[in-house]
C-alpha cells in the first residue's frame, strides 16, 4: 500500500513562490520583499476540511499519520464485533446444547455367534453364501451322514442285546423266587423224614434185640431139654435157628440206624444249602440290576448316535445374517471348527463416554443416534445401562497404578444404548459401524420408576453439554 501523503495546499503555494524568486532578484529590493514567500501560518497550512486552529507545524508533522487513525478505529471495531458475535454464538450454542452429552467414540454392537459343527466329516452340501439373510430353522450346511448312520445301527443292535439279557435276568429272578423257598421246604421235610427213619431203625433194633434175647433163651432151654431127652432134635434145631436169625436182625437194625443217621446228616446239609435263599435271590436281583444298567447304557449310546447323526445337519439358530463364511463343499471339517460367523437380533450402540460426561446420565435417558454411513437419518434410542468398570480395567493387561510415576488420564466408560424401535431394514447396521450418540441427560425415566422421578441420582443436575 502507498503511504505517501498527498501534496498539501501549503506545498502547492510554495512552488509559485519559489519560481518568482529569479524575477524578484532582477527588480528592486521592494519587489524582492514582495516576492519572498510569507512565513507559514495557520491559514496557509490549514486544509479545507480541518477545523480552525489546526494546522501550522503541528499539521505538517501529523499530516502523513492522520489517515491511519480511522483505519485503526475500524480494525478495533471489527475485532470487537467479531468477539461479540463469537460470544453470542457460544452462548446460544451452550443454551441449545445444555444437558446434552455426545461422543464420537461409539460403535454399533450386537449379538454374534460362530457357526461350528458338533461332529466332523465331509461337507456334502453348502446352502449359504456371504452376507446372506437366513431364517430360523433354515438348513445351512450338511455333513456326510453315512458313518453316523452305521454307528446308530450298531447302537440299536447293542440295545436289543441288552434288552434280551435283561429279560433273561428278570426270568431267572422270578423263577428263583418260586423255586428257592420250595427247595427250603423240601430240605426241611427231608431232615424230618431222615430223623423219623432213624427213630424207626432204633425201634427195630430194640425189637430185634428183644427177639434175640427170647430166641437165645429158647435155644438154651431146648439145648438142656435135648440133653435130658425131653425135647426133640427138630425143636432144638429150630430154637437155635431162631436165635441166629434174631442176632442177624439185630445187626441189620444196627446197620439201618447208621444209614438213617447218615441220611439225617445229608438232609441237614441240604437244609443248610437251601437256607441261602435270601443270598441267592439277592444275587439274582443283582444280575437283573446289571442287565438294567446294560440296557440304560445301550439306550444312551443309541441316543448319542442319533444326536451325532442329527448334528450332520446345521440349522440357523435364529433370524440373522451369514458373515465371514469359510467353508466349501468337499471340505473335511473337524468338530468345533469355525465355519462362519452369524449376526442376529436387534443391534445396539456401545458408546465410550468420558467419565466426566457421566454426571447425571442414567438408564432411560433418551438418545439421538446418528450413524456416519447414514448421516441424514437420526435414530431414537435410550440409555440401557452403564458398565461398572472402565474399558482399560477389563483388558488383558490392566493398568497397575500403584507403582511408578502416575499420569492421570480421563477414563472412558462403556454405555449401552438400545434403539427404541428396531431400525428399518433399509439401513444396514453392521457391527463396528461408527455412530455419534447424543444423550439428553436427565430427560428420561429410569426403568422401574414412574412419575418422572429423577432416577438413581435424583440430586444430580444436568451437566453442560460437551462433545468429543
Amino acid at each position: 500500500m502507498d503511504l505517501d501523503p498527498a501534496p498539501s495546499e501549503a506545498d502547492a503555494k510554495k512552488r509559485p513562490a519559489a519560481q518568482a524568486l529569479p524575477a524578484a532578484e532582477k527588480g528592486s529590493d521592494a519587489a524582492r520583499e514582495e516576492a519572498r514567500p510569507a512565513p507559514p501560518g495557520p491559514a496557509a497550512n490549514a486544509r479545507p476540511d480541518q477545523p480552525e486552529g489546526v494546522g501550522g507545524d503541528l499539521g505538517q508533522k501529523q499530516g502523513p499519520d492522520q489517515p491511519q487513525k480511522p483505519r485503526r478505529k475500524r480494525a478495533f471495531l471489527i475485532f470487537f464485533l467479531v468477539l461479540l458475535v463469537l460470544a453470542i454464538g457460544g452462548g446460544i450454542y451452550w443454551w441449545l446444547n445444555r444437558g446434552y452429552e455426545s461422543t464420537d467414540d461409539a460403535f454399533i454392537d450386537g449379538h454374534r455367534a460362530t457357526i461350528a459343527p458338533r461332529v466332523g466329516g465331509l461337507v456334502i452340501r453348502r446352502l449359504i453364501d456371504d452376507n446372506q439373510f437366513v431364517k430360523q430353522g433354515d438348513l445351512l450346511i450338511e455333513i456326510d451322514p453315512r458313518d453316523y448312520e452305521a454307528a446308530r445301527a450298531r447302537a440299536q443292535a447293542d440295545l436289543a442285546s441288552a434288552v434280551a439279557a435283561q429279560a433273561q435276568a428278570q426270568a431267572n429272578l422270578d423263577l428263583a423266587r418260586i423255586q428257592l423257598p420250595a427247595q427250603l421246604q423240601q430240605a426241611d421235610a427231608n431232615v424230618g423224614s431222615a430223623r423219623a427213619q432213624a427213630d424207626q431203625s432204633k425201634a427195630n433194633l430194640a425189637s430185634a434185640q428183644a427177639e434175640l434175647a427170647r430166641a437165645q433163651a429158647d435155644a438154651t432151654r431146648y439145648t438142656q431139654l435135648n440133653r435130658e431127652q425131653f425135647a426133640s432134635r427138630q425143636t432144638f434145631d429150630q430154637a437155635n435157628a431162631t436165635a441166629k436169625t434174631s442176632a442177624a436182625s439185630v445187626q441189620s437194625a444196627q446197620a439201618q440206624i447208621e444209614v438213617t443217621e447218615a441220611q439225617i446228616g445229608s438232609a441237614i446239609a441240604q437244609r443248610a444249602a437251601a437256607d441261602t435263599v435270601a443270598q441267592q435271590l439277592a444275587a439274582k436281583a443283582a444280575a437283573l440290576r446289571s442287565a438294567d444298567a446294560q440296557v440304560a447304557q445301550a439306550k444312551a449310546s443309541l441316543q448319542t448316535a442319533e444326536l451325532n447323526l442329527s448334528y450332520t445337519k446345521i440349522y440357523a439358530p435364529a433370524d440373522g445374517w451369514i458373515t465371514q463364511r469359510s467353508v466349501e463343499e468337499g471340505d473335511v471339517v473337524q468338530a468345533n471348527q469355525a465355519l462362519t460367523s452369524f449376526v442376529f437380533g436387534t443391534p445396539w450402540v456401545t458408546a465410550n463416554f468420558k467419565e466426566t460426561q457421566l454426571a447425571g446420565m442414567q438408564p432411560g435417558d433418551p438418545v439421538d443416534i446418528v450413524v456416519d454411513a447414514y448421516g441424514g437419518a437420526v435414530f431414537k434410542g435410550r440409555v440401557d445401562s452403564i458398565q461398572r468398570g472402565t474399558g482399560s480395567v477389563f483388558t488383558l493387561l490392566p493398568p497397575e497404578n500403584a507403582t511408578g510415576n502416575y499420569v492421570k488420564i480421563v477414563q472412558r466408560m462403556p454405555v449401552k444404548i438400545v434403539f427404541d424401535e428396531p431400525p428399518d431394514r433399509k439401513y444396514s447396521l453392521g457391527l463396528g459401524m461408527s455412530v455419534v450418540p447424543t444423550v439428553h441427560v436427565g430427560a428420561g425415566t429410569p426403568p422401574g420408576q414412574a412419575g418422572g422421578e429423577a432416577g438413581t441420582h435424583p440430586d444430580t443436575k444436568p451437566a453442560a453439554g460437551t462433545s468429543n
